[in-house]
């Protein structure tokens, strides 16, 4: 029997404002800006949650998790990967890995990558060496450049587990 193997692409990208929590990659950063959005608005966890999710063939997340919803106001995005990673469990998959690029001027991300990839691999229940993670700047160009938002790019491989 051949496995079945599916990849996932996910994209987010949300304003900065001023005073509010800047949540990325569940680490939040001591800074007077966050990112604009009904949940914590962690556009690096929301990518990932769609490359997974489109990778299972499942509606975006704001199919699952809807900005209209009051339960999911201020939600910890972490939490919002923890479901999808369950249920993609429950449907039978598996997570291969994650790969992700953050597009941001601001923070220097650098050093908390590895505080990032430990929580991202924690709330989708699998080893860090299977998350991927990578920063980089959009060099001045356009919105991301000039510091009005923040973006991110993920990949995901999922795979089917066999039951016998």
């Amino acid at each position: 029997m051949t496995p079945e193997f599916r990849i996932g692409h996910g994209y987010d990208i949300h304003r900065i404002v001023a005073d509010r929590p800047l949540v990325l990659g569940g680490v939040t950063f001591d800074v007077p800006y966050g990112l604009d959005g009904h949940s914590d608005a962690d556009a690096l966890t929301h990518a990932i949650c769609d490359a997974l999710l489109g990778a299972a063939g499942l509606p975006d997340i704001g199919h699952h998790f809807p900005n209209t919803d009051p339960a999911y106001a201020g939600i910890d995005s972490q939490k919002l990967l923890a479901a999808v990673a369950a249920d993609l469990r429950e449907r039978g998959w598996a997570i291969g890995n994650l790969d992700a690029t953050l597009i941001a001027e601001k923070p220097k991300i650098a050093p908390v990558l590895v505080e990032m990839k430990a929580q991202l691999a924690a709330s989708a229940g699998i080893d860090v060496a299977q998350v991927g993670l990578k920063a980089t700047t959009n060099e001045g160009a356009g919105s991301l450049g000039r510091g009005e938002a923040i973006a991110a790019h993920a990949v995901a491989l999922i795979c089917r587990v066999s039951s016998g």
